[in-house]
């Protein structure tokens, strides 16, 4: 059984197909194992403490105290006793 040129193409075509894609997924297992191995075995990051609260609130204080737990707070601009 003789092989046509044209299937002698298709088929040295699909074989050298098979394995560039061999390779590659070798290469992204060679590489994303170890990484994810890693990454699962280290588990879930701990966030630390969590933000204070402070002037970025949405009620950070009341009238006479604008910036609760804060020494250096300023008056409120707009109050009629601090304007001049």
């Amino acid at each position: 059984m003789t092989m046509s040129a044209l299937e002698l193409v298709f088929a040295l075509e699909y074989r050298i197909a098979f394995w560039g894609i061999f390779i590659a997924l070798a290469l992204a297992a060679g590489l994303w194992i170890p990484y994810l191995y890693k990454e699962i075995k280290k588990g879930k990051a701990n966030l630390g403490p969590r933000t204070p609260i402070g002037a970025g609130d949405t009620h950070p204080g009341r009238r006479g105290d604008p910036a609760p737990g804060q020494p250096d707070a300023q008056a409120d601009p707009y109050e009629t006793r601090t304007q001049r």
